[in-house]
């Protein structure tokens, strides 16, 4: 039939009680849609069955109508579309069905619907306008009872996709009315809602009931009505935060923390400063500076105490065989570490990145496993982000949604579609491995799906004005619906933009959702990894040039792109720690052999024997991965370029102090006596510091974080093999170089020997000179210390930086950036920079519900359900409330509920939904022919199936809710039902995934998932927060509805660690303390002595705690591993100089200076310039992390324990440190005799 539009013809009108205004069917445009006769006849009274099914559909008509059965059949029709967004929310449903009850079959037509505009159809008028008159009253409240219904299966309202997403009743009436374009949805006439009443007009505004949601009968849940009564006292439920408590002058607002560090800073200032010049008056009274010698009851001949002789006797007993045996020594010290070697045969690499850092009893990880097992698990994601560029640097970024750039996108999916990878011998394309929830179309989210993914939509369609249109349709129009039937949120497709305005967007998110497979094989995914490793070269290689060509930037990520970067990692700075290794062998070589005179240069070197110490450091290095690998633990990439440089650096520390010590001995004693004399000097030091590092090493084994954990156990042993060789295989080493220089032999050849003249060889006899860093530690460096007023400084500015840090410390941010764990080179860099400045959507969250009991008996259906009748606290109903409060619950929006929509759709008023032919079995909706053959008698014209009924009538349900057995019955056609205009409440797709079958048939489903999504989250406390908010948010529910519920999201077992990370550092630094103070006490014997060691190393980390809040370097478990092990390093900072402290003579002030000029310049020499030098070759690496974390920690490490250490410390112990273990006698004159070997200078 022909339809002549645009003409206005001439028709009667009669505004009257019972009359109408259209009556009967008068033709149909060209795209079906049928059209209202323009007819004034008074109404009519309709047969038995058209009153029936009246009754059944507008209860509020009764007795006469105006509309014919055909008409009314039209209207089911159209309604039919949007009962099931509406039957959840009864009043809602009411009052829309009212609406169109009335326009269509009310007996007082006439009185509130005036035609306006007819047209000719085959010479037959129809209706082509008319006004619709409602009380204002009626308007409100029709909207106020839908606008908060949810549509579960998106995630969003239903008023999205049954008014446009209107936000007053305004909007959705003309929504509502707006004449629906050839093909479209919607009215096929226009309708005019006019908010006035001519004053001349007989028209009375159409106003039968209306129903609150809230209403006692008809009411509404709290999820799809917050406004009710009965809702209006719950409070969306928000995680606990801890108010920080702070204090107020005037506009300045100081944390109560800092306040009360300033406050006890400055009491402590006051009373040192008392104390400085209390001391100072006392110096001044004293006429004799002369101490009285510390009593004791020991021979006046006697100079050491009988506990320095047995403290000393072991290592001298030690170094004595050694000298004497050191070819059986070494020989015998390197046999275990090689023969441990052995184990390198099964040596593995981890590269999986949940096994580096997730920890095997993470219950998170336990979790993803159950979520995996029991429902599926999360897909795969390849992405591209296309942004656009500013022209200049305050320039405003320009939109992307232009032609040109739409255009682009088509021809990049079209050499992504084309993209095939071999696998196996076979081809792999996307189609082979993409998500597939709706057929054979893969769900990609990409601003194409407005076009079908199809070029030649594009101008069909509209070009950019259609896609604009479907910005804000997107739910609502045929036309906009994705390739693969859903809707497309252009928040997903789109990015760079604020509120709803999306075309201002900077940036195109093309996403590729991909299958993920799990099984026992691990090559699961094997085609999938295929493909993405050809994705990433053919986005490198050939979609790069044309992005950049349209003046455009482009970044991009595969799901397998981390752990490949990561494996990139690998090699990235192999070269940096090469030379970092090189740059340390060249200063220990120098360090080793001092400042050579010309004469005696090829002797006096001591390469060969640096090269030999650092051939130790690689043994201890590879015997430790070789045990571990031996009993089956695998290494780690930052093992194998971390550990080597870290044992070195130890190890190193302890060489230099070994050489030093035994250069300081007088050449004029025997080579024994020397290496003896050397070992009691320092030996207890080196065995304290070393044991120190493996005690704080061992403790960060017990970091739960996989990679961390692994990495302390290989250092601890490492480290352990180290000293062991040191004091072997080195002593035995620095005896061969000894004898090789003292036989004039040059070093690297020592085969070789040069003749020297007596004169030269005499030179040395006697006690070495100091060199000039002892010298400046002995004249200058202690001297300086050594004034009360320096001292004050020292200490006000230590201890008042310490408490800075301390304030600081409580601003450093849990988390490890993404970007830093990569290469300052990787792609990823720009991806995750992108990610978070354009990217509108957070990470997919679900509630996984364990154990549902769906019988009928139980009440877990209402304690989770959010429609009807609902508990008002229930699950769904809970995180309805918690998204309007996403700030603090990160819940950005109310849950796609599968239970909801299934009860909705095994509703009657649901008609189109849950329909079943007369044998039983299911029955599709009519927009989804053919449902059978049309050979069988169930198919009527067209393939549309006929003698359907309803599955249940009201009757069949209890409280409209299905019994065990229906429950059980429907749910498999439930989730293998098509959504579709007719019913838009099918499962397949959107929960196919959701609910586990397995075992269902015992009235338990074992788990099923209510999806919704976190809010953005930018930032790694973003992340953290987020699943913090979520814990606790479950953690109520489950507790409040006695139901087992956890949340989870595809990030959460990688941040799992985080929640309690500042206890777990707290208890790691506090073992590692308490393990130092107890070795140091142990070995040292003095409990002062350990006091004041411990106190210092506590200062240490405080410090690098500080130094990190100021960095902003986050607090993870690198971050611990670090701190714990700068415990270990800032020993060696403390205890040869505490060491050397307690075995000088005189008062405290003299003993510091002795301290300082014999130790001094090895702690200096050996220990910070050793790290230093190869610290700083860290800066020039191309990995971030190694910068962040192993460059700039251990500089804050080596400065702040060399100043604490060759600063503080003896400032302090000048202060109060312990009695010397010598005792001040007076000495006879037949006693000053020259000092036995023993006697340490």
């Amino acid at each position: 039939m022909g339809l002549l539009a645009g003409r206005t013809l001439p028709f009667r009108k009669i505004q009257k009680e019972g009359y109408c205004s259209m009556y009967g069917l008068c033709g149909k445009r060209s795209d079906g849609k049928l059209l209202n006769c323009p007819l004034a006849v008074p109404s009519v009274k309709p047969d038995e069955l058209l009153s029936s099914k009246i009754q059944s559909l507008c209860p509020e008509i009764t007795g006469n109508i105006c509309c014919t059965a055909d008409q009314f059949d039209t209207l089911r029709t159209q309604v039919q579309q949007a009962i099931p967004f509406l039957v959840g929310c009864p009043a809602c449903l009411r009052n829309f069905l009212n609406l169109f009850c009335e326009l269509s079959c009310s007996p007082n037509q006439s009185l509130f619907i005036n035609v306006t505009s007819v047209v000719k159809v085959n010479n037959t008028s129809a209706v082509d306008a008319i006004d619709f008159y409602i009380s204002p009253a009626f308007s409100k409240e029709l909207y106020d009872s839908c606008k908060d219904v949810k549509f579960g299966t998106m995630n969003t309202r239903a008023m999205e996709f049954i008014g446009g997403g209107a936000e007053s009743y305004k909007e959705w009436l003309a929504f509502i009315g707006r004449q629906a374009d050839l093909g479209e949805p919607g009215s096929p006439y226009a309708i005019n809602f006019p908010s006035t009443v001519p004053d001349s007009s007989t028209i009375k505004p159409m106003d039968v009931p209306v129903y609150s949601c809230g209403n006692s009968l008809l009411g509404c849940s709290c999820g799809d009505c917050p406004s009710s009564p009965m809702c209006s006292d719950q409070t969306p439920p928000t995680p606990h935060h801890k108010r920080k408590c702070s204090i107020k002058f005037g506009s300045l607002k100081i944390n109560c923390l800092d306040f009360s560090l300033a406050i006890l800073y400055a009491a402590l200032a006051f009373a040192f400063l008392g104390w400085g010049f209390s001391l100072r008056k006392r110096e001044r009274a004293v006429t004799s500076p002369r101490s009285k010698p510390l009593l004791t009851d020991k021979s006046p001949d006697e100079v050491h105490s009988a506990d320095e002789k047995e403290y000393s006797s072991g290592p001298m007993r030690y170094g004595t065989w050694v000298a004497r045996n050191p070819t059986v020594v070494l020989c015998s010290s390197l046999a275990i570490p090689l023969l441990l070697c052995l184990g390198l045969i099964r040596f593995r690499v981890e590269t999986r990145p949940e096994k580096l850092w997730v920890g095997p009893g993470s219950k998170a990880a336990m979790e993803k496993e159950y979520f995996d097992s029991h429902l599926a698990p999360f897909y795969r994601i390849e992405q591209l982000i296309l942004t656009t560029i500013p022209k200049s640097e305050h320039s405003k970024q320009p939109g992307i949604v232009t032609e040109e750039n739409i255009q682009l996108l088509f021809k990049i999916q079209k050499k992504v579609d084309g993209l095939r990878a071999n696998y196996s011998g076979s081809t792999v394309s996307l189609t082979d491995i993409c998500l597939k929830p709706l057929g054979e179309e893969c769900a990609t989210q990409s601003v194409l799906q407005y076009f079908k993914m199809d070029p030649e939509n594009y101008d069909d369609y509209g070009g950019v004005e259609h896609a604009e249109y479907c910005f804000q349709h997107f739910s609502s129009a045929a036309t906009c619906l994705s390739a693969f039937q859903a809707p497309i949120d252009p928040s997903t497709a789109l990015g760079g933009f604020s509120g709803n305005n999306y075309s201002e967007a900077t940036a195109f998110v093309i996403t590729y959702p991909v299958n993920n497979v799990l099984d026992q094989t691990g090559q699961e995914n094997g085609k999938a990894v295929a493909w993405e490793k050809a994705f990433i070269d053919l986005v490198k290689e050939e979609i790069m040039p044309m992005v950049k060509s349209q003046n455009l930037s482009l970044s991009f990520s595969s799901e397998s792109s981390i752990q490949e970067e990561l494996k990139r990692e690998s090699t990235a700075d192999v070269l940096t720690i090469m030379i970092s290794y090189l740059v340390m062998f060249a200063y220990i070589s120098v360090a080793l052999g001092g400042i050579p005179r010309p004469s005696s240069f090829f002797i006096s070197s001591k390469v060969l024997l640096s090269l030999s110490g650092v051939l130790v450091v690689i043994v201890s290095v590879l015997g430790s991965v070789g045990f571990y690998s031996a009993i089956g633990i695998k290494s780690t990439l930052i093992i194998m370029e971390v550990i080597p440089f870290l044992v070195l650096a130890v190890g190193v520390d302890n060489m230099c102090i070994l050489v030093h010590a035994v250069k300081r001995q007088p050449l004029d004693l025997s080579l024994e006596g020397r290496i003896s004399n050397a070992l009691v000097e320092v030996g207890p030091s080196i065995t304290l510091a070393s044991l120190a590092e493996v005690l704080a090493f061992a403790v960060g084994s017990f970091i739960p974080m996989p990679a961390c954990r692994v990495f302390s156990m290989f250092a601890a042993l490492a480290v352990l093999l180290d000293f062991l060789l040191q004091i072997t295989a080195f002593v035995s080493l620095i005896i061969f170089d000894c004898l090789r220089a003292e036989d004039s032999r040059i070093d690297c050849f020592p085969c070789i020997k040069v003749p020297t003249s007596d004169g030269d060889h005499n030179k040395d006899r006697g006690v070495r000179d100091l060199g000039l860093l002892g010298r400046y530690m002995k004249e200058i460096h202690a001297p300086i210390l050594g004034f009360l007023g320096v001292k004050i400084a020292v200490v006000a500015v230590f201890i008042g930086f310490a408490f800075a840090s301390i304030a600081l410390s409580t601003r450093i941010q849990p988390g490890l950036e993404q970007q830093i764990a990569l290469p300052r080179d990787s792609y990823l860099q720009d991806y995750f920079n992108d990610l978070a400045k354009y990217l509108r959507v957070g990470p997919p969250l679900y509630f996984v519900v364990k154990d549902y009991n769906y019988s009928l008996e139980s009440n877990h259906t209402n304690l989770l359900c959010s429609i009807s009748q609902c508990d008002s606290g229930s699950l769904l109903n809970e995180i309805s409330q918690a998204s309007l409060a996403p700030e603090s619950s990160y819940i950005a929006k109310p849950a796609a509920s599968w239970l909801d929509d299934f009860l909705v759709w095994l509703s009657p008023e649901a008609f189109g939904c849950c329909r079943k032919f007369t044998n039983g079995s299911y029955c599709p909706p009519d927009d989804q022919p053919p449902c059978c053959s049309p050979d069988e008698g169930s198919c009527d014209i067209g393939g549309v199936c006929k003698d359907c009924t309803t599955c249940f009538l009201h009757s069949d349900l209890q409280k409209s809710r299905p019994s065990t057995v229906q429950f059980r019955e429907k749910l498999p056609w439930f989730l293998n039902a098509l959504p579709s205009a007719d019913c838009a409440k099918g499962g397949h797709g959107a929960y196919t995934t959701s609910v586990d079958l397995n075992g269902y048939e015992t009235g338990i489903i074992q788990a099923s998932a209510f999806r919704t999504y976190h809010t953005p989250l930018n930032k790694q406390v973003d992340y953290v927060d987020s699943m913090r908010a979520a814990l606790d948010f479950s953690s109520k529910v489950s507790n409040s509805l006695k139901i087992e519920i956890f949340p989870y999201s595809v990030f959460y077992i990688y941040f799992e660690q985080y929640l309690d990370i500042w206890k777990t550092a707290l208890i790691d630094i506090s073992v590692g303390l308490g393990a130092v103070f107890i070795a140091c006490w142990v070995i040292t014997c003095s409990l002062w002595n350990s006091a004041i060691i411990l106190i210092v190393l506590a200062m240490i980390v405080i410090d690098i705690m500080g130094v990190m809040a100021i960095l902003n370097i986050q607090l993870n478990a690198v971050s611990i591993v670090n701190l714990v092990m700068s415990i270990g390093i800032a020993v060696e900072f403390c205890v040869h100089i505490a060491h050397a402290f307690s075995i000088s003579r005189g008062n405290r002030g003299q003993r510091a200076k002795e301290a300082l000029s014999t130790m001094g310049a090895s702690v200096f020499s050996g220990i910070t310039l050793t790290k230093l030098v190869g610290v700083i070759v860290l800066c020039f690496s191309r990995s971030e992390i190694f910068v962040v974390y192993y460059f700039q920690m251990y500089l804050a490490l080596v400065l702040i324990g060399f100043l604490h250490g060759l600063v503080f410390l003896p400032v302090l112990l000048s202060i109060c440190g312990p009695p010397s273990r010598y005792v001040l006698v007076e000495s006879s004159p037949s006693s000053e005799e020259p000092e036995t070997s023993t006697e340490l200078n």
